[in-house]
């Protein structure tokens, strides 16, 4: 397969290496990813500035790479106007450092990286592993994960605009692979006031873990030790609310 493999922690982070080198061994691949950390941009885009983009060797890597000075979304979008030579068949982003469920994933520039591809009506898969701080993260682990799936639903006629949300516990327990649909946040955010220099006051965003009751999520079942897999789509219409507000208008 052609593929095209991005993230948001940047193009030398150990998550993408990792995942890189796996994916080579089958596949015709290229590197397009950000020049730094970008995570938490969501799907934001550059517009009013110019993209840089540099060839980079990474150690060990045959594949071509590219870093970007711009968002993971903006990374994929400039990879399949300007670099890919070849029709993609599939957009890989991650391994992220750290999980993306829930609500995070409308935060996450690693899933809208994979959201972009869907948009270029290509399929595409976020993978996202689970960091705790102190632990050391096995992304050679998560890695044959990623692979796993790949090669499942490589030949099954999935749809051109399906991301695939990938999620991997710190320690799987062997459990296998959990589809199910993406929880609530399972964290809530707060601003705590830091010294400023500057005028005005200045607040730092930090966060809180909070108990969430839903058993068929992906929060949940990464408490229980399951990797998790999740169909996502960007079309946010509400199609059970559609007839209902139609109605109103409409009488």
């Amino acid at each position: 397969m052609k593929l095209l493999l991005t993230n948001d922690d940047g193009v030398n982070a150990k998550g993408i290496y990792v995942l890189a080198k796996e994916l080579e061994k089958e596949h015709d691949l290229i590197i397009v990813a950000p020049d730094v950390e970008k995570s938490a941009s969501s799907h934001s885009i550059t517009i009013r500035k110019s993209l840089f983009v540099k060839q980079v060797q990474l150690e060990g890597i045959k594949s071509k790479a590219y870093s970007v000075s711009g968002t993971p979304a903006d990374c994929v979008k400039i990879a399949l106007d300007k670099f890919a030579d070849e029709n993609i068949d599939m957009v890989l982003s991650g391994i992220n450092n750290g999980l993306n469920i829930g609500l995070d994933v409308l935060y996450s520039g690693t899933v809208s990286a994979a959201i972009e591809a869907a948009i270029n009506k290509i399929p595409s898969l976020a993978a996202s592993m689970e960091v705790v701080e102190g632990v050391e993260t096995d992304y050679e682990a998560a890695a044959k994960y990623v692979l796993d799936v790949l090669e499942k639903i490589k030949d099954k006629g999935m749809k051109n605009d399906v991301v695939f949300n990938l999620n991997i516990p710190l320690t799987p327990q062997k459990k296998g692979i959990k589809v199910c649909r993406i929880g609530e946040r399972g964290f809530c955010g707060y601003f705590i006031e830091v010294d400023s220099k500057n005028e005005g006051k200045s607040f730092q965003l930090k966060a809180k873990v909070r108990d969430l009751h839903e058993n068929d999520t992906d929060g949940y079942f990464i408490k229980q030790g399951y990797v998790t897999l999740t169909p996502l789509h960007y079309d946010l219409t509400n199609f059970k609310l559609l007839k209902q507000v139609d109605s109103i208008f409409n009488k």
